[in-house]
């Protein structure tokens, strides 16, 4: 019997082109399924080991080992650490107990279970090879062609390696029959239920429109240009940042081609998608510039603590710089990775004037000064109580109409003002600990709402979206929704 199995063995190896130890793997485990039917228990853990020399194979039954404290939570496969130490003393948490048990003959299988498994596992294991040698090639394009189309998927297969294209992962509009050749970037390489590994196709990636200029633009893997990102709105529009890292290169002229061939090339395996070039900049406002080509920028102010921008253009640039329902700043953003805010310069001004009445009202109050001093402190920059209190006093001696005395004593005004501030919010938040028990709550919206006369949930859950925003302006619409709905979860409880 024992040469039988290496027989068997050898000749399974042989036919499908795979290794021995993948065909006793797939026997060991056929051995294993039929050994379990003689326990009534379902979680019986067995392990088959074949002697890969003579042909001898045994049988255990095994535990794994589980901390103490998590307890037994399949009795027939686990056992306690405690116990098992009691057998082993230097046996480890993961580890297996085994016991040997008697092993089932061969003759006695059914011959159909155990050649199902040991074809299936052969089959898995060709898959297995097949995509390692063609993830080994470095591909991150697969070029092949639609086995089959559903309304969730499509398969396509490149050579004998299949892989999935998902419905939302294709373009808008585009259609897909059997037999059709297709591209497609490969997101990533998943594990499915059996264990087998599945290639995930997109088109709509923006890594693929990057690989689909990378083999057009033979300057890309030469070292003398560089792609930085790219922005889709998949079918329709998309924004691409280049850097040449030689200076005699003109990065957009090198991308789009002798009479636009290159970027014709792509935009027709993107079904026509409009494609703006972008020269990627080191300094963030002006890539922001850049990216929101055609468009001219006026003026740009950068909030590095909110990792915005507000861009101030003409009136004439407005629609263009925000586009077709706001895609061309919204490519911009997704290419720079910044939030922008695209203002007139009416606007701008406006916002400035009310900024600066803000601030003068602020100042004159909490520090007692005339407009004059205010409006100085303004002009030198400052935006806060907190930094008139703590700016060094050697900076806001620079300031000609200040002398060192009239510096201390607004040093001091401020110091008291904040700490008179921090008070009043400390006696709000007393009478707001309903509402600072909600999630996503802060300790300033809750005092600001309490200006508002809204200190609990019920409160809160009786304010629509648009009155939340309107007390707390910077709230997006998505966050007051969300605020309201925990406000009102307790009355569904």
């Amino acid at each position: 019997m024992n040469r039988e199995v290496l027989m068997l063995v050898d000749v399974l190896a042989r036919e499908k082109n795979v290794s021995n130890d993948v065909v006793f793997g797939a026997l060991e485990a056929a051995l294993a399924s039929a050994a379990k039917r003689r326990y009534e228990e379902e979680g019986v853990d067995l392990r088959v080991a074949i002697d890969r020399d003579s042909g001898a194979y045994e049988t255990f039954r095994r535990w794994q080992v589980v901390p103490n404290e998590a307890g037994l939570q399949e009795p027939d496969r686990e056992i306690l650490l405690f116990e098992a130490q009691e057998d082993m003393a230097d046996i480890e948490v993961g580890d297996f107990i085994e016991e040997e048990v008697e092993s089932v003959e061969i003759g006695r299988i059914g011959a159909q279970t155990a050649k199902q498994v040991i074809l299936q596992r052969i089959r898995d294991a060709e898959r297995e090879q097949l995509l390692q040698d063609f993830l080994a090639s470095g591909e991150n394009i697969m070029m092949g062609t639609v086995k089959r189309v559903d309304k969730v998927q499509a398969i396509v297969e490149s050579g004998k390696v299949e892989a999935v294209l998902p419905r939302d992962q294709m373009l808008p509009r585009e259609t897909m029959r059997a037999g059709d050749r297709v591209r497609a970037y490969m997101v990533s390489v998943d594990q499915t239920a059996r264990g087998a590994r599945q290639v995930q196709l997109s088109r709509t990636a923006p890594e693929f429109l990057i690989e689909l200029f990378r083999q057009e633009v033979p300057e890309i893997d030469q070292g003398v240009l560089e792609l930085k990102g790219a922005a889709r709105d998949a079918g329709i529009r998309a924004k691409v940042a280049v850097h040449a890292l030689d200076s005699r290169i003109d990065p957009v002229g090198t991308c789009v081609g002798v009479r636009g061939s290159r970027v014709t090339a792509v935009r027709n395996e993107v079904g026509g998608e409009s494609i703006d070039i972008v020269i990627w900049d080191e300094q963030p406002a002006q890539y922001v510039i850049n990216a929101l080509s055609p468009a001219v920028v006026s003026s740009i102010v950068v909030d590095e603590e909110q990792h915005s921008m507000e861009v101030v253009v003409d009136e004439e640039n407005l629609a263009l710089a925000i586009g077709r329902s706001g895609q061309n700043v919204r490519l911009a953003s997704q290419l720079t990775g910044w939030q922008l805010n695209i203002i007139t310069q009416a606007d701008s001004t406006q916002k400035h004037e009310k900024e600066s009445q803000m601030l003068t009202a602020l100042f004159t109050e909490k520090l007692d000064v005339d407009e004059e001093v205010a409006n100085i402190l303004i002009e030198e920059g400052f935006t806060s109580l907190e930094e008139v209190a703590y700016v060094p006093v050697s900076e806001m001696l620079e300031i000609d109409a200040f002398d060192e005395d009239l510096v201390e004593e607004l040093r001091s005004r401020a110091r008291a003002a904040i700490l008179t501030q921090e008070i009043v919010q400390e006696e709000k938040a007393d009478t707001v600990l309903d509402l600072l028990s909600l999630e996503g709550m802060t300790s300033a919206l809750a005092a600001l709402l309490a200006d508002h006369e809204i200190t609990t949930r019920d409160d809160l859950a009786d304010l629509a979206v648009d009155e939340l925003i309107e007390i707390a302006p910077s709230l997006s619409e998505e966050q007051a929704k969300t605020l309201i709905m925990n406000a009102r979860a307790h009355w569904f409880e």
